[in-house]
């Protein structure tokens, strides 16, 4: 391949407006989101609530798989994961595979296999995956999450147990 022809995926544009740069189409965005979502995980295993939040939009939607399967805005997500966070007993152990960011303009979004363990209060172990799909949104120059959903895989009589390894 010709260096012509070469795709460059770190690749940054600007123009000069008078004696600034400005950004046209930056090529950071990905990698800004792939920080947030690293960001939001060490949050989750701190159970700092303020550092999982603050990236949250006020008109979120977020489906999660257990009751209720939805929270609408920002104040009953936040309620949400409190009430999540003090139903452990220490730290939440967090692993994340297979992470896929996609960003366009001022949209992105990024999915990835999750793992959750921990001891509750009661102390029952958890030890559960979770499919997750989290949509941003650039609002003001900031990516915010503006639609979260969560699934477990559910298993009919007669299927194979959904695993992951």
């Amino acid at each position: 391949m010709r260096a012509a022809e070469a795709k460059f995926k770190s690749t940054e544009h600007f123009e000069l407006q008078g004696e600034r740069i400005k950004e046209v189409e930056g090529y950071f965005d990905e990698g800004q989101i792939r920080k947030l979502v690293v960001d939001r995980i060490k949050a989750v295993c701190a159970k700092d609530i303020n550092a999982a939040m603050w990236i949250v939009a006020p008109d979120i939607v977020s489906f999660d798989p257990v009751s209720p399967l939805q929270d609408v805005g920002s104040d009953a997500l936040r309620k949400r994961v409190a009430d999540w966070f003090c139903s452990f007993r220490g730290p939440i152990a967090y692993e994340i595979r297979d992470l896929s960011v996609a960003t366009g303009g001022d949209v992105a979004f990024a999915h990835s296999l999750n793992r959750f363990t921990g001891t509750k209060t009661d102390g029952e172990t958890i030890d559960m995956w979770v499919r997750a799909t989290v949509c941003f949104r650039k609002i003001d120059g900031q990516w915010m999450i503006t639609h979260e959903h969560s699934s477990m895989p559910v298993t009919s009589p007669g299927s194979p147990t959904a695993s992951r390894s």
